[in-house]
């Protein structure tokens, strides 16, 4: 399977960033006496003035003890957290690759097989099933990774590291290991379970400690907030965030797809000038796909992502997936799947330069044809990870294309059909 192409959940940070490079670890490792020889100068020391703060903030002398004089600080995540990705994606390629036909395709497995738990959550917390799709599967490719030691780490030692030798966050890092071990504290976990990216955030959703606390619903009534095994609790926990941090509105949508007629003042499409649905109307925005304005009294701003491309009218369920995770390429990813696995088509207007999706025999084709050349991709799945984008971006260099950009798209297909 290739790297997971998803985000985590942390409040004012960027979740694009805190996914980025998350290599496990094995808890073995990270938890056994064989690796405290490998604890950094001064760790041990820092362990032990930590203390009094932890205990301060209620974590017993008992599960401080045992989990902190126990753990390595996993030291990997400094290089984590300075990585930059290797290749930069424009908007429509990012969006492509998250709303892949895999991806649509699992979506729609899951939106069948989970159809109460989804419909409850939705009546319970009036968060549009398929907003809640699309979040799973960009975080967490609909679960499919989350406990998966090639992508995640145990988060303890990740966030002792973070917490002891990351100056320019310390304070947020050191309250989210506390989080953390509270947690443990309550015996909601134990360390060795709680895996997830380098940055903390773990489960089917990406919650970080923070939100697992504060935000986490027992919604299977097991007697425990779990981000973990059944997507209950995850995909509830994760509607009360969007509803009591990113102020959900019941029954209104995030927006839609428009355009407008010629000679429109363009100047509108500034995101900021709020106007309902029923007013952008009469100044001649129309939906896209030629349907009615549902509910014409919403409030909504007119959005322009990138010249030339498609428009939308966006209102406040929008921003409230923006409240996730602060990066409007993924925001409007992750809307956009989520209508594709309720069976909306594609945008309307491409984006300028753009290609359609590949169809995951096509995936499967070049990674078949990757692999024949040379270029490792790490399987055959149809499924566009890292792996297979830095499988891309060998073979483009090889082959003289340009840009060389990692992209899977149809003219590295063509070109791999070529004699080599």
């Amino acid at each position: 399977m290739n790297r997971i192409e998803s985000a985590s959940l942390v409040p004012q940070l960027n979740r694009r960033a805190l996914l980025g490079s998350a290599l496990g670890l094995a808890v073995s490792v990270a938890f056994g006496s064989a690796a405290l020889a490998a604890q950094p100068p001064g760790f041990a020391r820092w362990v032990a003035g930590f203390r009094a703060q932890a205990l301060r903030r209620g974590v017993s002398e008992k599960t401080y003890d045992r989990v902190m004089n126990a753990v390595t600080p996993d030291t990997s995540v400094y290089e984590s957290q300075r990585k930059q990705p290797e290749f930069t994606e424009q908007m429509w390629q990012y969006i492509n690759r998250r709303c892949s036909d895999w991806r649509v395709t699992v979506g729609k497995q899951r939106a069948r097989e989970f159809a109460p738990l989804l419909a409850g959550i939705e009546a319970d917390y009036g968060v549009d099933r398929h907003v809640l799709l699309g979040l799973w599967g960009m975080e967490s490719s609909f679960g499919d990774v989350i406990d998966n030691p090639k992508y995640m780490r145990p988060v303890i030692p990740a966030l002792a590291a973070l917490a002891y030798g990351e100056p320019r966050r310390r304070k947020y890092w050191e309250a989210e290991l506390i989080n953390a071990l509270t947690i443990v504290d309550r015996g909601w976990a134990q360390p060795a379970a709680m895996i997830g990216s380098w940055a903390g955030a773990m489960g089917h959703t990406q919650w970080m400690p923070e939100v697992w606390l504060h935000l986490g619903v027992d919604y299977d009534r097991d007697g425990r907030a779990n981000p973990f095994g059944k997507p209950d609790d995850a995909l509830a926990g994760t509607a009360r965030y969007l509803v009591e941090r990113g102020k959900w509105r019941r029954g209104e949508a995030w927006g839609c797809e428009v355009k407008w007629p010629p000679g429109f003042n363009r100047h509108l499409a500034d995101n900021r000038s709020i106007r309902t649905y029923a007013k952008w109307h009469a100044l001649g925005v129309r939906r896209a796909d030629g349907a009615a304005f549902a509910r014409p009294d919403d409030s909504v701003k007119l959005w322009l992502p990138v010249g030339g491309g498609p428009a939308f009218l966006v209102g406040q369920n929008f921003r409230a997936v923006y409240s996730y995770n602060p990066s409007i390429s993924y925001i409007l990813a992750l809307v956009h799947l989520g209508d594709l696995v309720r069976g909306d088509g594609g945008f309307r207007q491409q984006f300028p330069g753009g290609e359609r999706v590949l169809t995951i025999d096509e995936v499967k084709e070049i990674q078949r044809r990757l692999n024949e050349r040379g270029f490792k991709t790490d399987g055959i799945d149809g499924r566009t990870g890292s792996d297979t984008v830095k499988a891309v971006g060998a073979f483009q260099k090889s082959a003289g294309m340009e840009p060389v950009d990692g992209y899977a798209g149809l003219k590295v297909l063509a070109r791999l059909r070529q004699p080599g």
